[in-house]
């Protein structure tokens, strides 16, 4: 008895120790929720993706704004034409270049070319396509993240859960070391008077350290579902240990069983077959002509870094693909499989996820009914205890009994425990499901 004094004086020392070194600190779900709103790395990714896709979509602004160029370029040559028509460029032609000798002979020749070039678009339906199709590609990111923190919230419920587990479990243990720790003291005693056998005591210590090596488990599950509740919540770098609310059964809210198409992930795939539906509509739109203007400006000098002699030359040009060996047929048609794929997979999501609804349904209500029988053995389980104590204090019931008696109350108490966790876990994950918007 001594040295189990010793042992748990030890134990609950270092257990203080460790507590001290990371602290506590009490936390809601409420709040844990909103720090990993903020902080968890999948919803970052996920805006990361949100604003890649934004930026994908101003690139389309290329079909609105002009594209402007600035370019300097010196020449230097002997080909006769091209001679004679840098000095052209110059402006600085006389009588005698037009003399033959000069003409086939003109020696070297430079120019320094500086050029203003801007294009602009006028005309081309295949890039307003894409560019409808970008912007379905944006909201649809805009959607996934909305999921993204759905499914976060649901899993910090669920990491949340699992923690109150830990201390309900921690805290039946250690009451069922206080029942055992007065049973043992009590077997002793008898025993001291020579009205049981040792083998009673031996027992009864066996049952005591069973449930002292527990509830050491005990702690340190309580310490890793902390460490897990810190992860999703993005506090990887705290050393903080969570004391949460007392585990209690929460009720689900009332929500209807059909599946929602507002819900945030179907929309993401809605967003995706119009996406596609785009891209047809876009290589669709590549048999048309299309028409864009164009202009550029010049400054010719025969000397470096000299902007002498301006000219411009402005045009609109219609173009049109009359046949692009099947390539844009061919693309259409990549286009339409893509399509038509996306639109399967959207009807097979909803079917499934109404399937998963209407199982997580189902099973909210088996676990009602399952905390209903488990509120009736801890109370069945606590009576028998409580008679086959009274009647070991008066020798009519053995030590093992009374051991297995309280046992079994303590493994009572735990399954009420863990199927109040199921039910809140899956009450959480039901409303995840019937997310309505």
């Amino acid at each position: 008895m001594r040295v189990k004094t010793i042992v748990a004086t030890l134990a609950c020392t270092l257990s203080a120790i460790v507590v001290q070194a990371q602290g506590i600190r009490y936390i809601s779900v409420d709040e844990a929720v909103t720090i990993a709103l903020q902080n968890n790395s999948n919803i970052k990714m996920s805006k990361l993706d949100e604003k890649t896709a934004n930026a994908n979509y101003h690139q389309t602004d290329a079909i609105f704004l002009p594209q402007i160029s600035v370019g300097y370029t010196a020449f230097s040559t002997n080909n006769p034409l091209n001679a004679f028509g840098f000095l052209l460029q110059q402006e600085s032609v006389t009588a005698m270049d037009f003399d033959p000798e000069k003409l086939n002979n003109p020696g070297s020749t430079q120019n320094y070319s500086t050029q203003v070039e801007a294009k602009l678009p006028l005309f081309n339906l295949d890039m307003i396509y894409a560019r409808k199709g970008a912007k379905a590609q944006e909201e649809m990111y805009k959607y996934k993240t909305e999921r993204t923190e759905e499914y976060i919230e649901f899993e910090v419920c669920k990491a949340y859960a699992q923690l109150q587990m830990s201390y309900q479990a921690r805290d039946i243990l250690q009451k069922s070391l206080e029942d055992v720790e007065q049973i043992h003291q009590s077997v002793t005693n008898f025993y001291n008077q020579g009205l049981i056998q040792k083998s009673d005591v031996l027992n009864a210590q066996v049952q005591v350290n069973t449930i002292e090596a527990a509830l050491a488990k005990a702690e340190s599950n309580i310490h890793n579902a902390s460490d897990g509740l810190r992860l999703i919540m993005g506090m990887e770098n705290e050393r903080e240990v969570f004391v949460t609310d007392s585990l209690q059964q929460k009720m689900a809210l009332h929500q209807t069983q059909t599946l929602s198409s507002y819900r945030s992930d179907i929309m993401a795939l809605n967003k995706a077959v119009d996406a596609t539906n785009m891209m047809v509509k876009s290589s669709k739109m590549a048999f048309l002509p299309r028409i864009n203007a164009f202009g550029t400006y010049n400054l010719n000098d025969d000397k470096a870094f000299k902007f002498r002699n301006d000219s411009y030359l402005v045009g609109i040009q219609l173009s049109w693909t009359i046949f692009s060996g099947n390539q844009n047929r061919s693309k259409i048609k990549s286009s339409q499989f893509q399509r038509d794929k996306m639109q399967e997979e959207l009807n097979l999501h909803i079917k499934q996820s109404q399937l998963e609804l209407d199982k997580t349904k189902r099973d909210l209500n088996d676990s009602q009914i399952e905390i209903n029988k488990q509120k009736t053995s801890v109370e069945q389980a606590d009576e028998a205890l409580r008679i086959l104590g009274n009647r070991h204090r008066e020798g009519l019931a053995s030590t093992t009994d009374l051991l297995m008696a309280q046992a079994q109350l303590s493994q009572q108490r735990l399954l009420l425990a863990q199927t109040i966790m199921s039910y809140n876990i899956t009450a959480a994950y039901w409303q995840f499901l019937a997310k309505t918007e």
